[in-house]
């Protein structure tokens, strides 16, 4: 438990008004606010690490069609966090637990008691994994794409913090070959280097068409898809009899807001590819399942979390920009 006399402020990040283009640091206002108090049925939390992603872009303009409401204009941001709990009623979660919310983007917050998860640490041992993606990667593999022994497997975006844990549990499923795409040329090394990918196609080193006809000659029997537009066109394109593919995000269209795929229904017509929308929300029954794996797998060392990792509150603005830009590798974690 935490012993230490409670600061009578704390920071936390406001959105300043909506993105028309891309983010800039006048977009974010750090602002120094008086200590939150809980009400009754509430608990004190001092955040200890909280995640950026890609869809808090989308969440800034507050209209995206999403499940959930997008972020206020002059309010404190919002997203997954883990925290120490300072005060809370009586019974569990209790002081001194670790507790995963959704408040972040503050250094302390008041959540009350039904939002509050407390960390099980003999599951997932780290607690980076509590924020991982690894769940929606685990779903685009499993459900999604059904990834089987002896398939050649495509993960779009595949040095983010979804394609990091997807091309690893392609492999952990039974896939021969693990093709990830990436933005340049540094991420394919760290994708063929250290994710354990056995080949990258780079979207700024020409036609991803004739990339993908050079690594995978046979074709794709399965694609897991974080980004759309060009990336899915062309996985597509090298599709193969049956091949199944599963879309767990749209990043191109959250940049640019315009990214268009053209999907040509003939093609999955003739060649029976199914291609499937896969919801985190509508996949909660997988959580244990989910969990009982990703842990295993954490403690016998066949997967890892690949993240970025940033120090203080006052870069979490910065650090989403650079998630953005493409800069990061892995999920990109903020240490408050």
């Amino acid at each position: 438990m935490n012993e230490a006399p409670l600061p009578a402020t704390h920071r936390e990040v406001h959105l300043v008004g909506r993105p028309d283009g891309p983010l800039t640091a006048d977009h974010f206002r750090l602002v120094e606010a008086p200590l939150p108090v809980p009400g009754p049925g509430q608990a004190l939390v001092r955040n200890r690490l909280m995640s950026v992603t890609a869809v808090m872009r989308t969440l800034m303009e507050g209209d995206g069609d999403l499940p959930m409401p997008g972020y206020a204009p002059g309010a404190v941001l919002s997203g997954p966090a883990v925290g120490e709990v300072i005060t809370a009623p009586s019974g569990s979660p209790a002081p001194g637990d670790l507790v995963e919310h959704g408040a972040g983007w503050r250094e302390y917050a008041v959540v009350g008691a039904d939002g509050l998860h407390p960390l099980d640490l003999e599951v997932l041992p780290d607690p980076a994994a509590h924020l991982s993606q690894g769940f929606v990667a685990w779903l685009g593999v499993v459900r999604g794409a059904e990834v089987r022994p002896g398939d050649t497997v495509l993960v779009t975006g595949g040095a983010g913090g979804v394609g990091s844990m997807a091309g690893q549990f392609a492999r952990l499923r039974g896939a021969t070959k693990v093709i990830g795409s990436t933005s340049t040329r540094e991420k394919a090394d760290v994708l063929t280097g250290r994710l354990g990918y056995d080949a990258a196609v780079v979207r700024s080193a020409g036609p991803l068409d004739a990339q993908l006809r050079s690594v995978a000659p046979d074709g794709l029997d399965a694609v897991v898809d974080v980004v759309g537009g060009d990336q899915l066109r062309a996985a597509l394109a090298h599709a193969r009899q049956g091949a199944r593919i599963a879309l767990v995000g749209s990043l191109a269209s959250q940049l640019t807001g315009t990214a268009t795929t053209g999907v040509e229904t003939a093609t999955l017509l003739n060649r029976g590819i199914t291609l499937r929308g896969v919801p985190g929300f509508a996949h909660l029954d997988a959580l244990p399942q989910w969990a009982e794996e990703f842990g295993r797998g954490l403690r016998d060392g066949s997967l890892t979390v690949p993240h970025t990792l940033v120090h203080g509150i006052e870069r979490a603005p910065q650090a989403l920009r650079d998630l953005l830009d493409g800069r990061c590798v892995g999920a990109v974690l903020i240490e408050l």
